[in-house]
């Protein structure tokens, strides 16, 4: 039901300006009703336009309105926050503000300021919990103003879960696991062998290893280790092996014969077997080594006759400083340079290549100059594997009478220092001091000549003092 509220006099016709009499219902002179003027509100809402700035405003009380019960009615008054709001999608904003933030209180009656607080030992009853909480904030709502719904954490991406303690990690997400496969299962990026780079330091001898910039594997293999005489004096060790890359599996040949051939010398020297006889017996193990390879099964079903006729095979070299005594042995066409500490000495090879090119120099067809040009110099003519026609181990042992460097490698570096007096250049001349600092400048230098083939070499210095003006400029011995 609707309130009716009695209409003030007026002091003007607003048709004709004239004053009408008091309870008139129409103007006396124009005729003008009266009673449609609207008359003017009792409250006023706004701030007078002359109130001083910051002087507090008459606070006004709102009255509820009633549910509308027929058209005549105005429909009732609503707040912003009682309507349900929407998005952009359609979709219903939610009604409670998101967990994060603290909900917002509506500012307390007038009564409830004026009503004195009790104190803290009369308070019995629930803490309020009314009050924002530390750090929300205190604007009061106004209108227009909503907060943004918080996201759905089940619509999310899950983060990748951090790898297993002691899984290998990808090198270019840093996040992905590796599979056996070499693969990251995050990026798909294939992952750097480990043999790819292998540099090692043990002592007085050192050697580096690399996949070179053309091989798409490193097939060379290396094994450094030092051992003591039976007089206690020490032995040191160095085996190199190079991959035949037309034979399946070179990668395992290549370390096969050098851990063979290393863990060999390592039982026989302190035994007290004469270090050449103790390459020789080196060199037939690591040929065993590496002829169980072709008995093994590669994966498919193979005849045979095939797996032998394209058996795993290598070629080694190896040096042993011991007891004043060079002693070097080989099967293939790796190759030992001696290198004096005093660059006025010549330096030397100390090993002849298993190769075509070096059958035809020996056999006088070819100058050397001539059977290293031609496309068939690297076939080797010896090597260890199952399908090689006769094993041929070559040794020597040698007394240097100066101090200088052993220069054990593959043909990955010397096809870039061929020549004794190339390798010799190559050498930096503090490697006898700094052996692996020696191995990474050789094999920086195969590197920048091309890298076309995987990179081996290893150093030891050989120590030992002058006996006189009568002695022979370079390392004399015996070559089996």
């Amino acid at each position: 039901m609707s309130e009716s509220h009695q209409q003030p006099a007026l002091a003007r016709c607003p048709g004709c300006e004239e004053p009408p009499a008091s309870g008139d219902l129409f103007c006396g002179a124009c005729g003008y009703d009266l009673s449609a003027v609207p008359s003017r509100p009792d409250d006023r809402p706004t701030l007078p336009v002359g109130m001083a700035p910051g002087a507090p405003a008459a606070a006004v009380e709102w009255p509820a309105a009633a549910e509308a019960d027929s058209s005549d009615v105005p429909a009732p008054t609503h707040r912003a926050t009682d309507l349900p709001g929407t998005d952009s999608g359609g979709n219903l904003l939610p009604t409670t503000p998101p967990v994060s933030q603290a909900p917002r209180t509506a500012p307390p009656s007038p009564a409830a300021t004026t009503a004195p607080e009790a104190p803290a030992a009369d308070r019995t009853g629930p803490p309020d919990t009314s009050a924002p909480a530390p750090g929300a904030s205190e604007t009061p709502d106004v209108p227009g103003d909503f907060t943004l719904p918080a996201p759905d954490p089940r619509a999310a991406e899950p983060a990748p879960s951090p790898p297993a303690t002691g899984t290998k990690v990808c090198v270019a997400c840093r996040s992905g696991r590796v599979d056996p496969d070499g693969y990251c299962e995050n990026c798909g990026h294939a992952q750097p062998r480990e043999r790819d780079h292998v540099e090692q330091e043990l002592g007085s001898v050192a050697a580096v290893s690399d996949r070179g910039l053309r091989h798409h594997r490193n097939e060379d293999s290396f094994a450094v280790s030092s051992t003591a005489l039976p007089d206690g004096s020490p032995a040191v060790v160095a085996i190199v092996c190079d991959g035949v890359s037309s034979a399946s599996r070179p990668d395992e040949a290549s370390a096969a014969a050098a851990g063979a051939a290393n863990e060999a010398l390592l039982e026989s020297l302190p035994r007290g077997t004469h270090p050449q006889q103790a390459m020789h017996e080196a060199i037939v193990a690591a040929a065993e080594a590496v002829n169980s390879l072709a008995e093994e099964p590669s994966g498919a079903a193979e005849p045979e006759a095939h797996r032998r006729q394209n058996a795993p095979a290598c070629t080694l070299v190896g040096a042993i400083v011991a007891g004043g005594l060079l002693v070097v042995g080989w099967v293939g066409d790796s190759r030992v340079y001696w290198v004096p500490d005093d660059r006025s000495g010549p330096p030397a090879r100390l090993t002849e290549d298993d190769s075509w090119a070096a059958q035809m120099v020996a056999a006088g067809l070819m100058n050397e100059a001539e059977a290293y040009a031609d496309e068939r110099a690297h076939a080797i003519t010896g090597w260890l594997g199952a399908d090689s026609y006769e094993l041929e181990p070559h040794t020597a042992a040698f007394k240097p009478d100066r101090p200088g460097l052993v220069v054990v490698c593959t043909d990955g570096l010397w096809n870039y220092a061929e020549s004794a007096e190339e390798m010799a250049a190559a050498v930096p001349p503090e490697a006898h001091r700094s052996p692996l600092r020696g191995a990474q400048v050789l094999v920086g230098h195969a590197l920048d000549g091309g890298g076309h083939d995987n990179v081996t070499v290893a150093l030891l210095p050989f120590a030992v003092q002058p006996q006189g003006a009568g002695s022979s400029p370079g390392p004399a011995g015996t070559a089996v």
